[in-house]
């Protein structure tokens, strides 16, 4: 029991009984939620463990002293490209901002100079991370429990976990030796149907996709752009690594070749320009009719995100814009340094597995074209419980595959990341990684 003191004197009452999870949302159970606190608390538990688990960029050039120089430098467009007096500069930087964000020309005028892209700056919707732009966009989509996304498997976590916030289901597609099994697609797309459901739209990250770190060539693109034509959905495409090539040519995004305006593109600086800005946004250009008229989909993904996170810090923005004007609004330009460190530990990672994993011994890799991850099969069970043993017992983290599976799979994988690390902690966890293996391999 406990006292309270009011003005009549002091009672007693009884202490709240607990919340039923029952009584919360259903996606707090759902386990995709879970899979990214396990992550953490395995990391802060183990903090001398080499971490190939983190997808984070490359920590080495990280500056404060740049923080100040982007926001100085977008100060001084306002000021002389757009007129802005002084009052007028604070304001924009200090105040509440628009919520569609206010640097969507200069996103607009990145995405021409690096990806060829002809984007309307109107439909740019500058958001809090890409994250928040997938919780928009399926916010805007999902209208009806018979609604479902469709997601190449495996994927990303964060957006099986923004359908599960908007009550969605999401169906798998398998990857297939291409990228996306297109036949599959079609069967899932069918089979859908006929069980009353409405496939809304297709996820997928066309470059060096997390986890498994796989790409689509241009005719596989190609294809998929038909294929969504033939089966009335909308892509949604993911764009986090596309900068980060190993070497050749770059292909061109989807959205870049979008006649039909199929494509909703997602982009973030997370990995270009700043992770602790959070600022990512979304390309949504499709026409929407209304009662008022034809606009466009930014404008309705707008409406959300004023519910949910008002406007996009103006601080974060600002510091993203004086990046990109720093660079003539190319983060190609902006990111030479990082690029040559991820195809270097790239490199690394996989001579490494190489020179401690020969022919028969049970162990196998992919060989991605750039990007952060890379996924490795073995011979024995991968669970959450190796993880944990694996940084309690041998000093190495990495991230079990099932975690980006819906249906079970994945339970031979681990996945690696190659982004955070410098080349001697490399060497120093794949020689972990071959101890923890050489004693879980069958004999």
């Amino acid at each position: 029991m406990v006292p309270v003191t009011g003005r009549s004197g002091t009672t007693t009452v009884g202490a709240r009984a607990p919340i039923a999870l029952a009584d919360l949302h259903g996606s707090l159970a759902d386990p995709v939620l879970d899979s990214m606190t396990f992550l953490n608390e395995i990391a802060g538990r183990f903090p001398d463990a080499v971490s190939f688990a983190a997808g984070r960029p490359y920590e080495e050039f990280f500056e404060v002293e740049a923080v100040h120089r982007y926001l100085r430098r977008y100060c001084d467009h306002l000021r002389d490209e757009h007129g802005l007096s002084e009052r007028q500069v604070n304001r924009t930087l200090l105040q509440y901002g628009r919520t569609k964000g206010i640097v969507h020309d200069l996103v607009a005028r990145n995405l021409s100079v690096d990806e060829g892209m002809d984007v309307d700056p109107e439909s740019v919707v500058v958001t809090v991370g890409a994250q928040e732009g997938m919780f928009l966009v399926l916010r805007a989509l999902r209208t009806d429990p018979r609604d479902v996304l469709l997601a190449v498997s495996p994927n990303y976590v964060g957006i099986r976990g923004a359908a599960s916030l908007v009550d969605m289901t999401t169906l798998p597609v398998r990857d297939g030796s291409r990228g996306i099994d297109l036949a599959d697609l079609a069967r899932v797309v069918r089979d859908a149907r006929a069980a009353g459901q409405r496939p809304r739209a297709l996820y997928l990250v066309p470059d060096f996709a997390n986890p498994a770190g796989a790409s689509l060539d241009t005719e596989t693109r190609v294809a998929v752009l038909r294929a969504a034509a033939e089966h009335d959905l909308l892509i949604i495409e993911d764009n986090p690594y596309g900068l980060f090539h190993a070497g050749g040519d770059r292909p061109a995004t989807l959205k870049a070749m979008d006649d039909d305006r199929r494509v909703v593109y997602l982009g973030s600086f997370a990995k270009t320009g700043m992770p602790g800005a959070r600022v990512g946004y979304v390309v949504a250009d499709q026409p929407v009719a209304g009662p008022g008229g034809t606009g466009l989909l930014a404008d309705e993904l707008s409406k959300i995100k004023s519910m949910v996170t008002v406007n996009t810090s103006p601080l974060a923005q600002a510091i993203i814009a004086g990046k990109l004007l720093e660079h003539d609004c190319s983060l190609v330009r902006a990111n030479e340094r990082e690029a040559g460190a991820y195809r270097r530990n790239l490199r690394h990672v996989l001579d490494g597995l190489a020179a401690r994993f020969g022919p028969g011994t049970g162990v196998s890799w992919n060989t991605p074209g750039g990007g952060f991850f890379l996924v490795v099969t073995v011979p024995f069970v991968v669970d959450d419980a190796l993880l944990e043993r694996s940084a309690r017992d041998f000093g190495v983290l990495w991230t079990p595959m099932h975690h980006f599976y819906a249906d079970g799979g994945g339970r031979h994988q681990l996945r690696l990341s190659v982004s955070l690390l410098q080349p001697p902690q490399i060497e120093q966890g794949l020689d972990r990684l071959a101890a923890l293996i050489r004693e879980m391999r069958p004999v």
